[in-house]
C-alpha cells in the first residue's frame, strides 16, 4: 500500500509520523523547495484536548514540552487608547502552552525516516482509477501511484475536489501580517503594550492583535473588516504606502499599538480570511480522504493547527487498527472528523465575532471571564 500525503504542514507530519510509530510507511509530498522556503509563522497554543493528544499518539509530548515558549500564554486586552481591560499572567500551569510553529514542525520533520518527505513536489494533477487508487501528476513532470491519497495541502487543497465541490468563502475580515525586531531596544512603547504574551487590542470592526515571540520580536496581525477588492486595491509592493493606507483605518488609536503597523521592520503583508462551510463534509469515495484546513478551512480562533495534528494522528490510528480494511479505517475517522469539525468551527466562528463584532473588546472580556468560570 502506498500512502500519499500532499503538504508537509502539520497535519501531514504528523500523519505520516503515527504511521511510523505503527510501522506503517507513507510519503509526504511537498510543494515547497526545502523546510526553509519559506517563514512558517509564529506561536501557537498547543491544546490538551487536541494537539497534545496527537503529540502523545506521535511519541513526541515531553520534546513538545521542551520547545514551550516561558510566559507566552499571557493575554491582554487594551481598548482603542491603550487603557488595558485584562492582563492575565502566565502562571505555566495552563492547558494551552505557546510553541513557535516554526520549531514544532522541525521536531516532526526530524522523528520521520530518512526520504519520507519529497521537497519540490507540487501537485499538478490527479487521475482517479480502478479499485480507489490514484495517480499523481507533479508540475516538475514526476508521477506517483497511491493506494490511498490524503489531502493535507491546506485552504486552497489540489484534493480536495476528489471529494468535494465546496471552494473557501471570504470571512469579510482580513489580517495584515508584521513583525518587530528587539521590540524592547528599539520599540519599547509597542513592547510594553504587548507584554509577555498575547494583546488584544480591538474596537468594532477591526483590531490590532500582536504575540511577543522568542528574541523580543513582536509578530502583529492587524484586523479589519472590509470587502476583498478594498484589500486588493493597495499596493502592497509599496510598503510605505500600504503602511499608510492600513494605518489611516486606525485614527485616534494610541500610538503604542498603531506602531505595530507604522514601525515594522517587515513590509505588510495581506492574509484575507477564507472559511469553508462550518458543516463540511463529503460521502465516503475510495481511496482518499482530507485533513486540516483542505477538510474544515475555519476563522484562526486556535482551533487550525491543534485540529490538523489530531486529524493526522487520528487517521494513522485508524489505519492501524483496520490494516485490512482501509475503507472501514477511513470511514471510522471521517465520521469522527465532522462531528468534530463542525462544532469547532462553529465555536471559531462565535470567537470570531467576540473579537471584531459591535461590542468588541467587551465582547471578548465576557469571553474570557466565562472561560474563567467553574465547570
Amino acid at each position: 500500500m502506498h500512502i500519499a500525503i500532499i503538504g508537509a504542514g502539520l497535519g501531514g507530519l504528523m500523519l505520516a509520523r503515527v504511521l511510523h510509530v505503527h510501522g506503517i510507511a507513507a510519503t509526504v509530498y511537498e510543494a515547497d523547495a526545502s523546510p526553509q522556503a519559506r517563514r512558517q509563522g509564529g506561536m501557537l497554543d498547543i491544546h490538551a484536548e487536541t494537539g497534545q493528544q496527537a503529540l502523545r499518539a506521535a511519541g513526541l509530548h515531553d520534546a513538545f514540552r521542551a520547545l514551550i515558549h516561558a510566559g507566552g500564554q499571557a493575554s491582554r486586552v487594551l481598548d482603542q487608547h491603550g487603557t488595558v481591560l485584562l492582563d492575565e499572567g502566565d502562571d505555566g500551569t495552563g492547558g494551552r502552552p505557546e510553541v513557535p510553529r516554526g520549531a514544532l514542525r522541525h521536531l516532526l520533520l526530524d522523528t520521520l525516516p530518512a526520504g519520507a518527505v519529497l521537497w519540490g513536489h507540487k501537485l499538478a494533477g490527479v487521475t482517479v482509477q480502478d479499485g480507489g487508487r490514484h495517480l499523481l501528476q507533479f508540475a516538475h513532470g514526476a508521477t506517483a501511484a497511491s493506494t490511498l491519497l490524503v489531502g493535507a495541502d491546506g485552504a486552497w487543497s489540489r484534493v480536495r475536489h476528489l471529494l468535494s465541490s465546496a471552494q473557501p468563502a471570504y470571512s469579510g475580515v482580513s489580517f495584515i501580517e508584521s513583525y518587530l525586531h528587539d521590540s524592547d531596544r528599539r520599540h519599547r512603547a509597542s513592547a510594553q503594550a504587548v507584554g509577555a504574551g498575547a494583546l488584544f487590542a480591538l474596537a468594532p470592526g477591526k483590531g490590532i492583535q500582536a504575540h511577543r515571540e522568542a528574541g523580543g520580536v513582536l509578530h502583529a496581525y492587524v484586523a479589519l473588516s472590509k470587502p476583498e477588492d478594498w484589500l486588493a486595491a493597495i499596493d502592497f509592493t509599496d510598503p510605505a504606502t500600504a503602511r499608510a493606507r492600513i494605518a489611516a483605518e486606525f485614527a485616534g488609536w494610541a500610538p503604542a499599538l498603531t506602531a505595530l503597523i507604522t514601525d515594522a521592520d517587515t513590509p505588510p503583508m495581506p492574509r484575507p480570511v477564507h472559511t469553508l462551510p462550518v458543516d463540511h463534509c463529503w460521502p465516503r469515495v475510495a481511496g482518499v480522504t482530507l485533513l486540516g484546513d483542505a477538510a474544515h478551512l475555519m476563522p484562526p480562533a486556535g482551533e487550525g493547527a491543534n485540529l490538523a495534528m489530531l486529524d493526522g494522528a487520528e487517521l494513522a490510528q485508524a489505519l492501524a487498527a483496520h490494516p485490512d480494511d482501509m475503507e472501514a479505517a477511513l470511514l471510522a475517522y471521517e465520521t469522527a472528523l465532522f462531528a468534530r469539525s463542525s462544532a469547532a468551527a462553529a465555536e471559531s466562528e462565535r470567537v470570531f465575532r467576540l473579537c471584531f463584532g459591535a461590542d468588541a473588546p467587551h465582547s471578548l472580556l465576557d469571553f474570557f471571564a466565562q472561560q474563567q468560570e467553574p465547570v
